[in-house]
């Protein structure tokens, strides 16, 4: 099937459009923002102890990182159905999917905390094999990993809220954690003394608040999470194979993204403490300049994947246009205002003047890549997690991106540092480069095709016959 761009001709002049993409957008980047402010504490406070210091949190917070993509393929999964359950008004649906994405994140953050827990210092070795980075490191993720469990709650339900469209309340949740994240980081790290175990018994603490306020604040609502519990559980093994035949390639393209990433990192490490410090500065404003765009994706995902659900094809079809162009008109605000903003934002991590000069020139210089690519870099996001996977196809981005990643990224990052021993910044540029350009060429083409329109629902597939009858 393709995609007739004359007979859905681009409007973005339609109110409902905006307001229901405000109001879901708004929100969700506002809970990310604070979320994402939970590394952004840690990494500021910590920087007033050392470069060392800095760059070991940075090592330790890799795990969590790897650990949290698995966790996002399974949420991001899970909101496949519950998006198109939602359109087709499934509430069965929405609760026998919430059950089978709860148990297996707890599964998977039992792993993650144990691996954590028993092996620190080889994890952190991993990066660099610095004692001093080591010990701090291993420090950190010792007490860390201890919130990996309630990050798998709060993710998932937070994710099925928000594919519901019911984004204030993890946003809500996101704001008291983050309040508390930051009053036990300063107690903690500075008049207790504990240095980066403070920090990291801060996370654990802070984390285990979300759950716990969104079940109990979902049991007051009664919300779409409410109901008894042998609905969650209701699911039997056909159900848990559909899950896992549409999740499946989206656990596996995250989880495999996320040891990309671990792999970029692990050649940036070796090229210097300093460098790394550097990266983990750049990586906590990255996170904040991308919460703008999740929350723009996040309501994509909910409007394209409730449309399709409910067999409204074409409207589907028009509001995943609307997004690839609303997108980049926002990726160039953002890049803008980091290279206006980068001295003084990056100058906040060393009031205390322990990071080093070359640390933070280091750190100014790679927001300017990042805020020349940032259109590049994102939008194959929006196409795979907020179009693609709404739609229903969940491996088309997978094959593609991990293609990109692990045959030409991958190796010409590394090659570029060790073989041909280019200055740390060009092999930075290098990395977005390879990544970027095919994944982006192939997406955009994908995205015309109209072949992602695979619906899980029965409304669905009918409105997609009736829209191919119509169009052929």
């Amino acid at each position: 099937m393709n995609i007739n761009t004359k007979k859905l001709p681009l409007s973005l002049r339609d109110k409902g459009f905006w307001k229901v993409t405000l109001s879901l957008a708004i929100p969700i980047a506002l809970q990310n923002m604070l979320s994402a402010s939970f590394s952004l504490v840690d990494t500021l406070m910590v920087s007033q102890l050392g470069d060392f210091q800095l760059s070991a949190t940075g090592m330790a917070g890799q795990w969590s990182w790897l650990f949290s993509m698995t966790l996002f393929g399974i949420s991001s999964g899970a909101a496949v159905f519950v998006s198109q359950y939602w359109g087709e008004k499934n509430i069965k649906g929405i609760h026998k999917t919430s059950g089978i994405a709860v148990i297996s994140g707890l599964i998977l953050s039992l792993l993650f905390l144990a691996a954590g827990a028993i092996f620190p210092e080889q994890i952190i070795r991993i990066f660099n094999k610095t004692p001093e980075v080591v010990e701090q490191g291993s420090l950190y993720l010792r007490f860390a990993c201890l919130s990996y469990p309630a990050m798998a709650l709060t993710n998932i339900l937070g994710s099925i809220l928000r594919s519901a469209e019911h984004p204030k309340l993890p946003m809500a949740v996101s704001g008291i954690c983050a309040v508390v994240n930051i009053a036990l980081n300063y107690v903690l790290i500075f008049p207790m003394g504990l240095g980066v175990k403070g920090a990291a018994i801060a996370t654990a603490i802070s984390a285990w608040a979300g759950p716990v306020l969104i079940i109990i604040l979902s049991i007051l609502q009664k919300n779409i999470l409410y109901t008894p519990l042998k609905d969650y559980f209701s699911f039997n093994s056909a159900t848990v194979r559909e899950f896992f035949k549409k999740a499946s390639p989206v656990i596996i393209n995250e989880t495999m993204w996320g040891l990309g990433t671990v792999a970029y990192n692990v050649i940036f490490a070796n090229m210097g403490h300093e460098e790394y410090a550097a990266i983990t500065i750049v990586r906590t404003f990255e996170n904040f300049a991308f919460c703008f765009l999740l929350g723009l994706c996040n309501a994509c995902c909910v409007m394209v994947g409730k449309s399709i659900g409910a067999g409204e094809i074409r409207e589907g079809i028009r509001e995943s246009k609307r997004f690839m162009t609303v997108f980049p008109i926002v990726s160039l605000l953002i890049g803008g205002a980091v290279i206006l903003l980068r001295v003084p934002l990056v100058s906040i991590f060393n009031l205390t003047e322990n990071i080093s000069v070359y640390t933070i020139e280091t750190a100014q210089s790679i927001l300017i890549i990042y805020a020349v690519w940032i259109v590049v870099r994102n939008v194959p996001y929006l196409t795979v997690v907020g179009i693609f996977r709404s739609g229903g196809d969940t491996s088309t981005g997978m094959i593609i991106e991990l293609l990109a990643l692990w045959c030409f990224s991958v190796p010409m990052t590394f090659i570029a540092a060790n073989v041909w021993h280019l200055p740390f910044l060009a092999v930075y540029a290098i990395m977005y480069l390879c990544e970027d350009i095919p994944k982006s060429i192939f997406f955009l083409i994908y995205w015309r095709s109209g072949k992602w329109i695979r619906p899980v629902t029965d409304a669905g597939i009918k409105g997609l016959k009736e829209f191919s009858d119509q169009t052929t």
